[in-house]
């Protein structure tokens, strides 16, 4: 999980993201899709991430270290 200190970059793209995460960029754009994205509200075809997303990515890529935090109902 990454940490909260001082931030290396402002912002990263999806496939430092996804590096930095130790996930592939298809695991990724699946954790948006469940987390982030609707079918109303499709995910754009690039994004970039601030240090804040990066650490909820981190918390929504590895569940198993995310067991304290409370997840919200999805969206309809």
């Amino acid at each position: 999980m990454l940490s909260l200190k001082k931030p290396v970059k402002q912002y990263y793209s999806e496939p430092e993201a996804a590096h930095t995460l130790c996930i592939t960029l298809e695991a990724l754009h699946e954790i948006l899709d469940t987390h982030v994205f609707t079918p109303e509200h499709t995910r754009p075809g690039e994004l970039e991430f601030t240090h804040a997303e990066m650490v909820l990515l981190s918390v929504w890529a590895q569940p198993e270290r995310g067991h304290n935090v409370v997840t919200m109902p999805h969206r309809d």
